[in-house]
């Protein structure tokens, strides 16, 4: 299992995200709003108010969504958004990475199909 996590600068695609990650077998997702570092730093720090003018105003925070999927679903779900988002290798776009997952409980089922079929296995092993 993987943590997948996207820092989404186009917040206006929040939803087209979502339903990109549903689209893509992923039926869980947390969304917080977040704060990017050279924000926080241009606002409070004074030998970094230079960096207020590369940062855009009308944009005060950004989305953070993470959600925990299959390893096998986690190409799918990065060529997914970055034909949605554009390259998310180009600044300003976001950011996006995995963390491996050693133990998840509570994730909802991929399908009904899907559950039948785990259910099925923790049967045939117990």
């Amino acid at each position: 299992m993987q943590a997948l996590f996207l820092v989404l600068n186009k917040t206006g695609q929040l939803n087209q995200v979502l339903k990109s990650l549903y689209d893509c077998g992923v039926r869980g997702a947390t969304i917080m709003n977040s704060t990017g570092m050279g924000r926080e730093l241009s606002r409070h720090v004074p030998i970094f108010a230079s960096l207020g003018y590369l940062i855009d105003e009308d944009r005060p925070y950004n989305y953070t969504i993470f959600a925990v999927m299959k390893d096998e679903k986690v190409p799918g779900v990065i060529d997914t958004l970055n034909a949605l988002l554009g390259d998310l290798t180009r600044p300003g776009t976001g950011i996006l990475f995995t963390v491996p997952v050693g133990t998840v409980v509570g994730l909802a089922p991929e399908s009904p199909a899907a559950e039948a079929q785990a259910r099925k296995g923790q049967e045939d092993n117990g």
